[in-house]
Formats: C-alpha cells, structure tokens, sequence
C-alpha cells in the first residue's frame, strides 16, 4: 500500500477524533472515517480493515470510560462481548464470500425503524426495565449477527447493539450506550485480528487516527454520561436516519437511483 502524505493524515486524525466523540455517544462514526479513508486512496478492502483498528481504540476507549464510571457489569455481560468478538472474526472470514448488496439495499429501511424506534418508544429513559430476553438467548441469537455483520460490512452496528439492550435486555440510556461499546469494541477487535493477519490493514493510516478516535471517544463518553438519555435519543434518531439516507445514494441502489431518476425529470 502506499503511503499517504502529512496532510491527508492530519485530516484523517482531525475525522478519528470527531467520529470518536460522536460513536461514544449513538454509534455511527463510520459515517465519517469510512469515506475519508476511501478518499485518502484505500482499496475498499483496506478501508473496513484499517477502519477497523482505529473503531477498535474508539469503542475500547469509550468501554473503559463507562466501565470506570461503574455502568459496565462485566462479569454479566462478557458472554455478549464473546459472542459478538467471535461473530466479528466470523464476518472477516466471511468478506470473501457474503454478497455485501443484500446489505446494501436493506439497511435503509432497518436504520428507519431503528430511527423510529428510538424516537417514539415512550418506556426508552435513563432507567432500567424489565427485560424481555435474557442475557443467554441474546448471546445465543442476535448479538453474534450483529458481531458478524459487523466484521463483515460496518455501518449502523452501534444502533442495533443499543436496540438489543435498550429494547431487550431493558437497560436505561446509559447503561446501554456502556454495553453497546463493549459488544462494539469485542466486535471490532475480533474482525481486526482477522484482517491484520491477512495484512490488509494501512498501520501508517490507522495508527495515526486510532489515539485521536481515543481521545475522542474519552469526549463522548464523559458527555453521554453527563447528558444521558437528553442527548443519546436525538443523537440516535440523527444518527441512524443520517446513515439510512446515506446508504439509499449508493450507487446502485434502487430507490435511490429512483429518487435520483424522479428529481432529473421534475426538478
């Protein structure tokens, strides 16, 4: 791979640390450093690779900074983190071989109702509820689909780690913001393992935006804590619709390219 100038660097540390405040908080960060790595010149291989070691540090960051402020109950819920770790070296495995437009054309529509979801779901607060599926089922079912397409494809994994434990595990707004960063980070670091082995990370990239995602995210997570359900929902419902409407003007994609279509006849 090549090496990218200090320019390009100082701009990629500048979107780290950025996407790091704004993951810690609703997820999403990807939003920002997958595009900026593609524009720096990385094959799209190497950009979910090398995206993968500075999310690493960013959800690592955030899950130590909740787990200091007492919100993590680790010795409950690293099932789930071993769960999803393994779901994101299964997904690694998998890039090869998974048709990523499936993805591609659904996510739109499931980042709609996650968008809703949060935005309507009256019992969603800083308090704990009463769980709908226990802790075992979850590790057994969803959390390592969402840890494989994690480590598969990427984007919008941190909203639907927060549906598991807001809408299932029944987890107030904070508490489920700490678990998504630590299922996130054990997602993030078992597809890393796999990618760095197959050698496809850019370090000259990553290693630059990884202690600037850390550093933000440290920001993030202080912030969400502080502000509590008051930011995390909105900045959810923005998040996740942010990426909805991202995905629908991929190239290729069909309501997109019918949207497109309808405003070059109209407008």
């Amino acid at each position: 791979m090549e090496s990218l100038g200090l320019e390009a660097l100082a701009l990629l540390a500048l979107v780290a640390f950025v996407a790091g405040v704004i993951d810690s908080i609703a997820g999403g960060g990807g939003l920002l450093t997958v595009p900026a790595l593609a524009l720096a010149g990385l094959d799209p291989v190497a950009v979910i690779a090398t995206n993968k070691l500075n999310s690493s540090f960013g959800s690592g960051s955030a899950t130590l900074a909740f787990a200091r402020a007492g919100h993590m109950d680790l010795a409950r819920m690293w099932p789930l983190a071993l769960a999803a770790g393994l779901g994101g070296a299964g997904g690694a495995l998998a890039l090869a071989i998974v048709p990523r437009q499936w993805a591609m054309q659904a996510l739109p529509a499931i980042l709609v109702a996650v968008a809703l979801y949060f935005a309507f779901a009256p019992g969603f607060g800083d308090a704990d509820r009463r769980p709908r599926l226990s802790v075992a089922v979850c590790g057994l079912t969803v959390v390592p689909l969402i840890g494989f397409y994690d480590g598969v494809f990427g984007p919008g994994a941190g909203s639907f780690y927060m549906v598991v434990f807001a809408a299932l595990t029944g987890f107030g707004a904070i508490r489920a913001s700490a678990h998504t960063k630590l299922c996130n980070f054990a997602s993030n670091i078992g597809s890393f393992a796999l990618y760095a082995f197959g050698g496809h990370v850019l370090w000259q990239a990553g290693l630059v935006m990884a202690p600037a995602q850390f550093l933000g995210s440290q920001l993030g997570a202080r912030l969400a804590m502080r502000n509590g359900v008051r930011l995390i929902r909105p900045l959810l419902v923005v998040m996740s619709s942010t990426l909805a409407l991202r995905l629908t003007f991929v190239p290729g994609h069909p309501l997109g390219e019918y949207l497109l279509g309808f405003a070059r006849q109209y407008f």
